[in-house]
Formats: C-alpha cells, structure tokens, sequence
C-alpha cells in the first residue's frame, strides 16, 4: 500500500502561507537547504532545478504529487503549467478547467480518489497542500514531515483547515539546524487491535496460580438491641 505524506513548510505559529497566500518568508539556506535537496530533491519545482543543480537528479520518496487549486494557481499566475513534470501531478478541484496534458484535474471526491490511489502500484504520494485539501484527506494522511522555520507571522493560512476532530500522530524523527529550523516526522497514531478467543492449554501453561489467603474467623455478631417504642 502506497502511503500518503503531508510535507510542508510551516511558521513557528503553524502557517503554511501569509494571509494572500505569500510564501517568501521562509528562507531556504544553509544546512536545511542542503538536507532538503539531498532528500527531497523531487519537491523542488521545475523552474528551480537547474540552477539548484538537479537537472537529471532521480527521485528518493515520491513519484506523485497532490495539490489543491490554491497550490497550483501561484504557478499558473507565472506562466507556469506543469510545475512538477518529473512527478505524475493531479490537481484536486472541482472548479479548474483542464490547462495541461501532464496535469490530471481530479473533480471527483478527494478521499475516494487518494484511497484508490494508495492502491495502485508507484512509490509515495506527496501531499503538496493546501490546507483546504490537507482538511479533507486527515484521515488519509500516513505521515507528516514539517519543515518549521523560525518565523511567526501572526495569521495566515493554516497546516490544516477541517473541522475540530482531533487525530493523533506519534514523532518518528526530529532534526534541528543551524538556520534554527527543524524537520520534524510524525507517522499516524494506529490502534492495536484486540483478539478474543477462547483459552487454550497453552495458555494455563502461562498461568501462575495463587492461593487465595484464608479468610479471618469472623466474631459472633452481638443480639440486635430490641427496639423500643415509635
């Protein structure tokens, strides 16, 4: 089964994008820069690949890349069709119009289609944003990589946008820069299941058995005093 990770960069005060949908705040330098073209070399658009010295540079995580109409338009805004073509893209609306041959515009219900994905054959999917769409597909999410940077910028368009419903994540990975940001790694928080079934001799096997201790001689209970008059 293919998993689906949510990797974003996110303000200290959980941001994902200014309230206009502005990104340029987050720096990207130093030794974070460097982690993140080693690991990730996939996520970085096709207009910053060349001069990042990524021309050729295979794939290390993903082969599939989800976005939502207000991910994509920023591109669009600049001329920029198929941002990612070394990655097979789909946009997720029900609004946008067909614009490229190498984007597929997904109309349809966002969690049957991320469900049906999961199954097919292919490497993971990368959950690109936004928040609208990270909002639908919670519950589809397999890991969260979060890029935080040390920024607050006060309001701004959140990690997620859904409804109050809490959903647990367990941390499977931390790192800290010199830049002062960090890459932190969450898995979803699965329950283990429970099997009931009936003992067997094996299991009395297992069975440490304990002597109940003998119960203490009780004294004779005084006569109950006779009642008088109501």
């Amino acid at each position: 089964m293919r998993k689906l990770t949510y990797y974003v960069g996110t303000t200290l005060d959980g941001f994902i994008a200014g309230p206009d949908g502005q990104f340029d705040f987050f720096p990207f330098e130093g030794d974070l820069a460097a982690a993140l073209l080693a690991e990730y070399p996939e996520t970085i658009p096709a207009h910053g690949r060349g001069p990042l010295g990524l021309d050729g540079v295979a794939n290390k995580r993903f082969d599939t890349v989800l976005m939502g109409r207000v991910t994509y338009e920023p591109g669009l805004a600049a001329g920029v069709t198929s941002p990612y073509p070394h990655l097979k893209q789909y946009v997720l609306s029900r609004t946008l119009a067909q614009l490229d041959p190498a984007v597929e515009v997904v109309p349809t219900d966002p969690v049957a289609f991320v469900r049906d994905l999961k199954k097919q054959d292919g490497e993971g999917i990368w959950l690109c944003g936004g928040a609208n769409l990270a909002g639908q597909l919670l519950e589809e999410i397999d890991e969260l990589i979060i890029k935080r940077h040390p920024v607050v910028i006060g309001s701004g368009i959140p990690l997620f946008d859904a409804p109050f419903r809490p959903s647990g994540f367990k941390l499977t990975d931390s790192r800290v820069f010199n830049t002062g940001a960090a890459i932190t790694t969450y898995a979803k928080e699965t329950s283990i299941p429970i099997l009931l079934r009936p003992t067997t001799e094996a299991d009395l096997d297992r069975v440490t058995v304990r002597h109940p201790r003998p119960a203490a001689p009780q004294t004779p209970a005084a006569a109950p005093a006779t009642a008088g008059p109501r």
